[in-house]
């Protein structure tokens, strides 16, 4: 498991690990039953606190991404693709709102922005 911390980014250590950590269980890097390293391993190979790493784990239990057995470990949970559909709409909206928050504030049109994403979604596909 590969994970890159960023001191410059705006969002907190423990938020970037369980960032790249879901996506790595979305994309099918880890699988479900894959155990994770101990927190303690994981705070020491990346240089932060044990308290980091704790709650980075706690907060992808409490999404259903990852399931603790109590002296064992923490494992990746089985999730199903509904469960990952929905919460992919979820950061979707919040960027969405994000977008027409900044698309208000600079006076563009929805028709401008209808434009502009139609443009980047051929320029991906």
């Amino acid at each position: 498991m590969n994970l890159f911390l960023d001191n410059r980014s705006e969002d907190p250590i423990y938020a970037q690990i369980c960032s790249q950590i879901r996506a790595q269980i979305i994309s099918g890097a880890l699988s479900p039953g894959t155990l994770l390293p101990s927190m303690r391993s994981l705070a020491k190979d990346l240089r932060i606190s044990v308290i980091t790493t704790k709650r980075a784990y706690e907060e992808l239990e409490k999404e259903g991404y990852i399931h603790t057995v109590p002296g064992k470990g923490c494992y990746v949970a089985e999730v199903h693709a509904e469960f990952f559909k929905e919460e992919s709409r979820r950061r979707i909206e919040r960027c969405m709102d994000e977008m027409i928050d900044v698309a208000s504030d600079a006076g563009i049109s929805r028709e401008e922005i209808n434009e502009m994403w139609n443009l980047m979604w051929e320029e991906k596909r």
